[in-house]
């Protein structure tokens, strides 16, 4: 392992890293603040009773993923962190069934869409980079 760790400060795909990690803190510190503006924005109404627990759930799996993102950017590389975002494309794809089961067509589908979109194409930059940087 080189003495240099993490992503590289200056580069376009590390300020997205960074970017994406601020964005899923900010969601669950949302969600743990403002359970139910948390769910307005999600696409569903907040349940009642011991059902609204589930929103601060929602809230500390944003958190950690946005604090595992940044721990990556820091700590690791671009093929660890594109591996992370590839594998977690399998969040936002289940929050647009669920969104879609629950409510059919609404525009908080998109939302989810774009976000599952964006970790994608986040995942390929970053593997494609750690391949070019790999190549003597």
């Amino acid at each position: 392992m080189s003495a240099s760790r993490g992503l590289p400060r200056g580069e376009p795909s590390t300020w997205l890293v960074l970017a994406l990690s601020a964005v899923f803190v900010s969601l669950g510190v949302l969600f743990l603040a403002a359970p139910r503006w948390g769910a307005a924005l999600f696409g569903l109404p907040a349940p009642e009773g011991a059902g609204f627990f589930y929103l601060p759930a929602i809230g500390l799996r944003d958190l950690a993923f946005g604090l595992y993102l940044l721990a990556l950017a820091r700590l690791s590389d671009a093929r660890a962190v594109a591996t992370v975002l590839a594998i977690t494309t399998v969040i936002p794809v289940g929050d647009v069934i669920i969104v879609a089961l629950a409510r059919g067509w609404s525009l908080h589908i998109l939302l989810h869409a774009f976000s599952g979109l964006v970790m994608a194409a986040s995942a390929a930059w970053l593997f494609a980079r750690s391949r070019s940087a790999s190549e003597p």
